[in-house]
């Protein structure tokens, strides 16, 4: 039986998925679902699942949605005995489930900057608002930055994917913020990570 994604192809919380997806060797059982995932234009192939009307939203075998990212990645771990990327209970998944708050609190400020620009008429922008966003992002930066030296390439945890992520979805749509200029080390991790097999199948791409 198929599982069922609903996704967009430059959404980086769907990225999360698919990276756990390929990681965990499901990739084949996952069909991919279009659909037009809008801050303002609720799609209705979304929303007949997901109230929140968002990408990723997954379908399982007997109908039941999960949502978000967090939910899904955890179903496919655990689907598969996946201890590596979640790792059991003690220090280590408390590191891992923090250092996925930390890529995924850095995305929904960049994803809300992106909409300030995208989404709302010029006429009701707010340059303060896009401001305050872009620091969380680069307070986000400057943590990655000081725990880059204990991120791992090979066997990720969820940490590592949420932050690889994140820093794929700021080269793909905040290319002007030059992250790496400040962060040496975390781009050294970057680099190598993004090389991995999951996170090359799962790069972003415009439709």
């Amino acid at each position: 039986m198929m599982l069922q994604l609903l996704y967009a192809p430059t959404s980086p919380f769907v990225r999360k998925v698919m990276v756990c997806a390929h990681l965990t060797g499901q990739v084949d059982r996952i069909q991919l679902l279009d659909s037009a995932a809008h801050p303002v234009r609720r799609d209705p192939r979304i929303a007949a699942h997901n109230p929140l009307a968002k990408v990723p939203t997954l379908i399982l075998e007997d109908g039941q949605a999960l949502y978000d990212s967090r939910v899904i990645c955890e179903y496919l771990a655990s689907a598969t005995g996946g201890e590596s990327v979640f790792p059991p209970l003690g220090t280590e998944r408390w590191t891992a489930l923090t250092r996925q708050a930390m890529g995924d609190g850095l995305l929904d400020a960049a994803l809300l900057a992106r909409y300030e620009l995208t989404a709302r008429p010029a006429e009701f922008q707010w340059p303060e608002w896009r401001s305050v966003l872009l620091k969380k992002v680069e307070a986000c930066l400057v943590s990655i930055e000081a725990v880059a030296p204990e991120l791992v390439v090979e066997k990720p945890t969820i940490g590592e994917i949420a932050i690889g992520c994140a820093l794929g979805y700021l080269d793909f749509r905040f290319p002007e913020l030059d992250w790496r200029a400040q962060c040496r080390r975390a781009d050294r991790w970057n680099e190598a990570f993004q090389s991995l097999p999951a996170m090359l199948a799962t790069r972003p791409h415009d439709a």
